[in-house]
């Protein structure tokens, strides 16, 4: 089994203080390793980085005219923003659903500004509110029974798991239960790189093609709603045509090159997504080509963030690991 490598290190005045350890998968829409680094068959939780495509299966079961802020934001794992509260509300009352309907945890809006404006505990500032409006949406158009739309055994998450299983190209991943509540499913880092290469090889996705490929185009179209301030997935792909990003919990950042058919997933093993992932990722993406000067002058502040010492700048997180070609 390889064992991980380095993916960004912290550098304090000089002085190498922490290392993050971690993997790398480049894979393409046939499921082959490409590229990377560590150990690509380490086995994780897709967590967030799996909304486009649990979004996708909500699409493929509604009728609605969702507007591309509102499919965006059911891919989002959002900041709960002004922005984003409104969008979901905007794509529940589209659908004719309750937001007392949300099953997500309350909780506070994760960006410092609009914590200070709305500090309450709400079903709709969790970052995986658009998703669950998203469910709902399928649910209502389906008749299926709003209550129960997070159990493993409801039509609209059994429907998730079939596409799951074909767009990695596995039979069979480990079933949990995620930070909202739906379910969440183990695989290889290959395999969720894997359905990152179909969704930019739509395609490859069969019968749930033309929904993919909304919820792709919303997410580069639209892609503060995705995350939001301060956030590397929505920094990229505001930046760099042509790349769908989408970060996911304890460390996971996954992207899609569109028009090559590759597919990038980026794991931290200690889970330190808010300083490591993101370097780590745009790193993959510079050895990959994928990245101009200008691309890493924009994206500096996500590519190698300060570290701070007194409140000035006194180093940064540093990814300068290599990819290994297959």
């Amino acid at each position: 089994m390889p064992s991980p490598v380095v993916l960004a290190r912290v550098v304090r005045s000089g002085l190498e203080e922490s290392v993050h350890l971690g993997d790398v998968a480049v894979v393409d829409a046939d499921g082959r390793v490409v590229a990377s680094a560590g150990d690509p068959e380490r086995p994780l939780y897709a967590r967030s980085s799996m909304k486009p495509l649990q979004a996708t299966v909500s699409l493929s079961f509604t009728p609605f005219e969702f507007d591309d802020r509102e499919v965006a934001v059911m891919c989002a794992s959002h900041n709960a923003e002004p922005i984003h509260v409104e969008t979901v509300r905007s794509l529940l009352r589209r659908a004719g659903v309750s937001e007392d309907s949300l099953q997500t945890p309350p909780a506070r809006p994760w960006d410092d500004e609009s914590l200070v404006a709305d500090p309450k505990r709400r079903p709709i500032n969790s970052d995986c509110s658009g998703k669950h409006g998203g469910m709902l949406a399928a649910c209502r158009a389906q008749g299926w029974p709003a209550a129960s739309y997070r159990d493993p055994g409801h039509p609209l998450q059994r429907a998730v798991l079939e596409t799951v299983l074909a767009a990695a190209g596995v039979e069979d991943v480990h079933i949990g239960v995620d930070g909202c509540g739906v379910p969440v499913h183990g695989m290889p880092l290959r395999a969720m790189a894997t359905i990152y290469a179909r969704l930019a090889s739509p395609a490859r996705l069969g019968g749930t093609e033309p929904f993919a490929r909304r919820a792709i185009d919303a997410m580069t179209a639209q892609p503060y709603l995705v995350a939001g301030r301060n956030r590397p997935d929505t920094a990229v792909m505001q930046i760099v045509p042509g790349v769908a990003a989408k970060g996911g919990a304890e460390g996971l950042l996954c992207g899609a090159l569109l028009g090559r058919g590759l597919g990038v997933a980026v794991k931290v093993r200690d889970g330190g997504a808010a300083r490591a992932a993101g370097p780590a990722f745009i790193r993959t993406l510079e050895q990959l080509d994928a990245l101009t000067a200008r691309h890493l002058f924009e994206l500096a502040p996500f590519a190698a963030p300060p570290v701070l010492g007194g409140g000035a700048p006194v180093g940064s997180v540093v990814a300068d690991f290599d990819l290994n070609p297959a």
